[in-house]
C-alpha cells in the first residue's frame, strides 16, 4: 500500500511552511512573514509512531485580487485532491477571519478528513482561547506552536488516526518502474511504444493524461514488469494545467512505488532545470535510475552527436554518474527493445548483496592503494565494512572517528565498490560508524 499523503492548507501567513518544516524535521520550505511567499507546493516524507506518510506544503488559499492568489489557490486545491488527510491551519493571533471562512467553504466540498490546527498558540492563554474556531465546523481545534513545537504530538496523533485503513495487497514479484520527466518529453508515447499498443492518451498538449495508469506486461524471458505512468492523477478532479510544479508531485508519488526510475529527457529541447529536479528526487529516494533520451530521431546527427550529448548529461547530472544512458525514439521504436533488459539489470544490481569477507578484501586493497587521510593531525582508521541493506545497496564502514571520513574519501570508497562489483544504475549509500 502506498503511504498516505497529508496536505497542509490555509490562508497565507498562518505558518504552514513552519509547520511543514517541524513535521518533516528539516527546514525545506522558505519561511517568511510576507503573506503568499510560498508559491509552490513542497513535498517530503515523514513518520510518526511507525506510520510513514508524505506531506505537502501549499501556498495559502485566498479569494481576492492579490498577485499570485489564483495560482496559490489552484495549487492548494490540487494538493487537496491528492491528500488522504488535510490539516487546515489557522492562527490564534488573528482569530477566525473572512479568509478562513472562505478556505473552509473550499474544504467543505472535499470528502477528505480535515484536522483543524490553531497555530501560534505560544502561551497557555492562547491555547485555551480557541473556542471561536469551533465555528469553522471541523470539530475540536488543536492548539499548536510550530515555532516551539508545542502540541505537534497531539496534531500528529489526530492526523494518523484519520489515515485510511491499511489493506493487504497481493504479492507482486514484478519489477516496478516509472517514467518521470517534465511535461511533453514523450512519457506517454514511450509507454505506448513499449507496450506496442495504445493504452494511454498521446498528445502534444502538456498534461493531457488524466488517470494514473499501472500497466503489467511480461518480456520474452518471462520477467514480469509493472509500468507506472506518472502523467496521471490518483484521484479524478479538476486539474490546473498551468501549474508546472504539479508534475513534481506526480513524479514523487510514482518514485515512492518504483524499483527503477526512467528519467526521460527530450533530445530536441535539451536539458532543463526541472529535469534535474525530478532526477534529484529519484536519486535521493535511492531508486535505480536509467536516463532515457527520447525523440532521438528528430536530431540531425554526425559521428560526435551521441558522445557530445552524453558528455552534456554527465556534466549536468554529476550525481548520476552511475546511471546508464540510452538514446531512443518512441516514434520509430529505436532501441526500445533494450529497455526491459536494462531495467532488469538495474533491478538486480539494486538487490545485490556482497559477502563481508569479500567486501573487506576490497576495502583492504582500497586503503593500500590510497591511504586514509589525516585531519587536524589525526589519521582516519578504517577497520571493516559490512552490507546492511539493499534497494539501494547500503554499507556500514567502521572507523575510529566518523568525522574524519571526508566526503572525498567516502566517494573514493564507493568508486572502489563500483569497480569491484556491478552496481550500474543504482546509488550506493555508505554510512560511517565508530567501532565500539
Amino acid at each position: 500500500m502506498s503511504q498516505p499523503t497529508v496536505a497542509i492548507v490555509g490562508r497565507p501567513n498562518v505558518g504552514k511552511s513552519t509547520l511543514f518544516n517541524r513535521i518533516v524535521g528539516e527546514r525545506i520550505s522558505i519561511v517568511n512573514d510576507t503573506p503568499g511567499v510560498t508559491r509552490d507546493r513542497i513535498y517530503a516524507n515523514s513518520e510518526w509512531l511507525g506510520h510513514p506518510f508524505s506531506v505537502i506544503d501549499t501556498g495559502g488559499i485566498e479569494i481576492s485580487d492579490e498577485p499570485f492568489v489564483d495560482q496559490i489557490r489552484d495549487q492548494a486545491e490540487i494538493a487537496i485532491d491528492e491528500a488522504d488527510v488535510i490539516v487546515f491551519l489557522v492562527s490564534a493571533h488573528s482569530g477566525v477571519t473572512d479568509a478562513d471562512e472562505q478556505v473552509a467553504q473550499i474544504l467543505y466540498r472535499s470528502d477528505t478528513p480535515v484536522v483543524l490546527a490553531v497555530n501560534k498558540a505560544d502561551n497557555p492563554e492562547q491555547r485555551q482561547d480557541i473556542y471561536d474556531f469551533y465555528s469553522l465546523g471541523f470539530g475540536d481545534p488543536i492548539p499548536v506552536s510550530s515555532v516551539h513545537g508545542t502540541g505537534i504530538g497531539d496534531l500528529l496523533d489526530a492526523i494518523v488516526a484519520d489515515f485510511p485503513a491499511e489493506q493487504d495487497e497481493p504479492e507482486d514479484d514484478s519489477i516496478k518502474f516509472s517514467l518521470i520527466g517534465r511535461p511533453n518529453v514523450g512519457k506517454s508515447s514511450l509507454v505506448n511504444a513499449i507496450l506496442g499498443e495504445q493504452r494511454v492518451i498521446v498528445s502534444d498538449v502538456e498534461g493531457t493524461t488524466r488517470d494514473a495508469i499501472d500497466t503489467k506486461f511480461t518480456d520474452e524471458s518471462g520477467q514480469d514488469f509493472t509500468m507506472i505512468d506518472t502523467a496521471g492523477l490518483r484521484k479524478r478532479g479538476k486539474v490546473y494545467e498551468n501549474t508546472e510544479k504539479y508534475a513534481v508531485l506526480r513524479a514523487m508519488r510514482a518514485i515512492d512505488r518504483s524499483d527503477v526510475v526512467l528519467v526521460v529527457l527530450n533530445a530536441e529541447e535539451g536539458i532543463r532545470e526541472q529535469d534535474k529536479h525530478v532526477a534529484g528526487y529519484a536519486h535521493e529516494a535511492g531508486r535505480g535510475i536509467i536516463i532515457v533520451v527520447n525523440k532521438w530521431d528528430t536530431l540531425e546527427k554526425d559521428t560526435h552527436t551521441m558522445s557530445d550529448f552524453t558528455n552534456l548529461i554527465r556534466k549536468e547530472f554529476e550525481y548520476l554518474d552511475y546511471a546508464p544512458i540510452v538514446f531512443v525514439s518512441a516514434k520509430t521504436k529505436q532501441r526500445l527493445n533494450v529497455l526491459p533488459e536494462m531495467i532488469k539489470t538495474v533491478s538486480e544490481n539494486q538487490n545485490r548483496r556482497i559477502q563481508s569477507s569479500v567486501l573487506n578484501d576490497v576495502l583492504l586493497d582500497a586503503v593500500s592503494v590510497t591511504p586514509t587521510p589525516t585531519v587536524r593531525g589525526k589519521r582516519l582508521r578504517v577497520y571493516y565494512m559490512t552490507q546492511v541493506a539493499v534497494k539501494p545497496p547500503t554499507f556500514v564502514v567502521f572507523v575510529n572517528d566518523p568525522d574524519l571520513l571526508h566526503f572525498s574519501y567516502q566517494r573514493f570508497l564507493i568508486n572502489q565498490l563500483r569497480k569491484a562489483f556491478d552496481f550500474t544504475g543504482t546509488p550506493i549509500h555508505l554510512i560511517a560508524r565508530k567501532r565500539k
